[in-house]
């Protein structure tokens, strides 16, 4: 019995696999494929695959492999047999038996994946017991529907469930999952699987296998080349650098390879090959059947009938109404299930290794790190640490990604590791100082780090790993490093340089703004915006001169730098400069300008535009053809300018005088019925009489100078109309 404390089935099965843990028997991982043909060659990627060839002769028409259940999607997506002899690619064939497919479906029990109702549905057929809050229901399993649940008048939300149909003799009997307790699988086999499959979570069940069968035709003996790709633990590059004795010169580089045998077989005297770069890979299913819903339209042809009438007669009053017209039910279609029927169709696999007359592998872009030199003096400087690594692989570079070839087989025991030399070669290098936002560190705010800067002259990319530096025939710091392309630099941080001190001035202003273009009385006009950064170094006791490189940041996605200082690099989000302070000097200042454009458009009419039509009389970069058409523009938009103040100064004043009458009139409203108010109302009318004329002259002077204006703005448009001016760009 199954209990449902967790979840319906899971939690029983993990406790069956936590037993099984416990009862001593000794564990071992299968291998991801076995078979009677040698392993030939191994690459590893960076992506978590590797590519295998297996080669050998083999007596018969079957080759069978076994393979990993876990592997054998990777493994039919990539899986190459080629006669060696001919060259002809052989078909493959594998069986996909009832037990076969409920394997492949109890490999989806991996930690972190699966659910009951996954579970339930690849096992159908399979016979079960379950006990649900309504009694117990026995019978195989027929399917399993999802379902959607009405909202409850709680939270209103809709709940998912499952429907499981069992079949129990000619009963179909519906439970929801819901409702389910317990299980009982009535086939002990498949409570075995169960159990075995579950031994994953302690690194077993999972990793059994399968057979894969590869008929093969024509001659009783094979002489065959097997390829494939499956999962493999990515290997993992680690570097040294020995900087130049000197502040910049010829640096060390070298690089070793840190490789993992996990596939469960030794490697045994294999070409092994390593690839960097980003290939794509990702888990496909091919081994688990699928079917695709079809619509039934069995019943189409059968639901056409005539429908029986009764005929007319002239004499009939009235006419009998038809009958009902009759036709057999319509079954509901059934609604086609997501999934397509992908066949067994093979991805590009790796491409084979090509071999020469001899059998060696043909390589491309040779490059050696290291040459035969006399036995090494003793001690850890430069030329001790270049002679003591011989880098082992040749490299080359296919579709964009760097191959390193080990020039001689090796052998790596099954759950082993070995470290290959890769690279051993002179580079261009220097030491210096890098200063980021924030400094160092908690602790060194105000501090740069220590640096080995060099470039990359091999012709192959370097993929992110530590970075132990050696100087003055010692250790003396280690660093990450990202990505390192083929010629490009990497600035690898190593220490913190207490004795230097980086203090940073930033501030913001505006600049003023600038005309761009004038076409019919509308500007474009450009104002920038700026950032100016002040960058002081200070060394604390050493006056012998150093370089400091530091990591700036954009102020901005449309911001640019004004002015470029000497020794700047891009980078992605910001600049890398440099600051070199001579010898005999302690301390170094560096200013650096960002600016962005702003733009906009104003009317003539506009009162900033006078301002700037002003300076252009003075522009030395203005023609003076152009200058002598723009002047009497400016003439006019200044006049027009002088009625527009005047203008406003004559308003001014007559809303004065109209407020001051409207309280007048309030006034003699009040005192209207005061027989005792009559002086008051005689001094206060003479004073609404004199307000009332003044504001009439007043009207008279505003509608002389508007029609001024009116006729101004006419002249200056009609000037306006043809005229078009673009500034020179700076």
């Amino acid at each position: 019995m199954i209990s449902r404390q967790r979840s319906p089935l899971i939690a029983t099965l993990l406790a069956a696999a936590a037993l099984a843990g416990c009862g001593g028997a000794k564990r071992f991982r299968y291998p991801t494929a076995d078979s009677p043909l040698k392993l030939d060659r191994v690459v590893l990627y960076r992506n978590g695959v590797g590519y295998f060839e297996r080669t050998g002769k083999i007596d018969g028409d079957l080759l069978t492999l076994k393979v990993r259940k876990d592997q054998v999607n990777d493994l039919l997506k990539s899986l190459t047999v080629v006669e060696r002899k001919s060259g002809k690619a052989v078909s493959v064939s594998m069986p996909l038996d009832p037990q076969t497919w409920a394997n492949a479906a109890l490999a989806t029990l991996r930690p972190g994946q699966g659910s009951l109702a996954q579970v339930l549905d690849s096992l159908r057929g399979s016979t079960v017991t379950l006990a649900t809050d309504d009694g117990r229901v026995h019978g195989r399993i027929a399917m399993v529907e999802q379902l959607t649940e009405p909202a409850g008048d709680d939270d209103g939300a809709p709940r998912n469930d499952h429907r499981v149909t069992l079949l129990d003799g000619d009963h179909l009997r519906v439970v929801k999952l819901s409702t389910v307790r317990g299980m009982t699988l009535e086939d002990g086999d498949l409570a075995m699987q169960f159990n075995r499959t579950l031994d994953a979570s302690a690194g077993e069940g999972m990793f059994q296998q399968v057979e894969v069968s590869i008929r093969l035709v024509g001659a009783s003996t094979h002489d065959l080349l097997v390829s494939y790709v499956v999962a493999a633990p990515m290997w993992k590059p680690t570097y040294r650098v020995v900087v130049p004795k000197e502040a910049k010169g010829k640096a060390l580089l070298q690089a070793w390879a840190v490789v993992d045998n996990t596939s469960g077989e030794e490697w045994d005297d294999v070409r092994l090959a390593l690839t960097s770069g980003a290939p794509i890979a990702f888990r496909y299913d091919l081994h688990t059947p699928r079917e695709v819903e079809r619509p039934d339209m069995t019943a189409v042809g059968d639901q056409r009938q005539a429908v029986a009438a009764v005929g007319e007669t002239t004499y009939t009053p009235m006419p009998a109404p038809p009958p009902a017209v009759a036709s057999a039910p319509r079954r509901p279609m059934p609604s086609p299930k997501a999934g397509g029927g992908a066949g067994y169709g093979r991805a590009a696999a790796e491409p084979s290794a090509a071999y020469d007359e001899d059998g060696e592998y043909a390589r491309t872009e040779d490059y050696y790190g290291g040459e035969e030199v006399n036995e090494p003096e003793p001690g850890i400087d430069y030329d001790t640490l270049r002679r003591s690594t011989m880098a082992q692989a040749k490299a080359e570079t296919t579709a964009g990604q760097t191959r390193f070839e080990l020039g001689e087989r090796v052998t790596v025991p099954e759950g082993t590791s070995t470290m290959v030399a890769i690279v051993n070669a002179d580079v261009d290098g220097e030491q210096a100082f890098l200063y980021r936002p924030g400094g160092a560190g908690p602790g060194y705010p105000y501090n740069p780090y220590r640096v080995v800067r060099f470039k990359n002259s091999t012709p192959f990319v370097l993929e992110p790993g530590p970075i132990g530096i050696y100087a003055g025939g010692s250790f003396v710091g280690e660093g990450l490093s990202e990505t390192v392309g083929a010629d490009t630099s990497a600035t690898i941080p190593f220490a913190v340089e207490t004795g230097v001190l980086v203090s940073t001035d930033s501030a913001s202003d505006s600049d003023e703004m600038r005309l761009v273009k004038m076409s019919r009385g509308v500007l474009e006009v450009e104002q920038f915006s700026r950032r100016t950064t002040t960058y002081t170094v200070k060394a604390i006791t050493d006056d012998d001169g150093f370089t400091l490189l530091i990591r700036h940041n954009k102020a901005g996605g449309s911001y640019v730098l004004a002015a470029r200082p000497d020794g700047t690099e891009d980078l992605p989000d910001g600049y890398l400069l440099r600051l070199v302070v001579p010898a005999g000097q302690r301390e170094g200042k560096l200013t650096i300008v960002e600016q962005t454009p702003s733009r906009s458009t104003i009317s003539i009419w506009n009162a900033p535009a006078i301002d700037l039509l002003d300076r252009l009389l003075v522009d030395a970069s203005i023609g003076a053809d152009a200058k002598k058409k723009l002047r009497p523009i400016i003439d006019r938009r200044r006049e027009v300018a002088k009625l527009e103040e005047q203008l406003r100064g004559l308003t001014q004043k007559r809303d004065q005088l109209d407020q001051r009458a409207n309280e007048l009139r309030q006034n003699l409203q009040a005192i209207a019925k005061n027989p005792a108010a009559g002086e008051q109302r005689a001094k206060w009318t003479k004073q609404l009489d004199e307000f009332t004329s003044e504001g009439n002259k007043l009207g008279a002077q505003l509608a002389d100078l508007e029609a001024k204006r009116l006729d101004g703005r006419v002249e200056l448009e009609n000037a306006l109309e043809n005229f078009e001016l673009t500034m020179p760009t700076k």
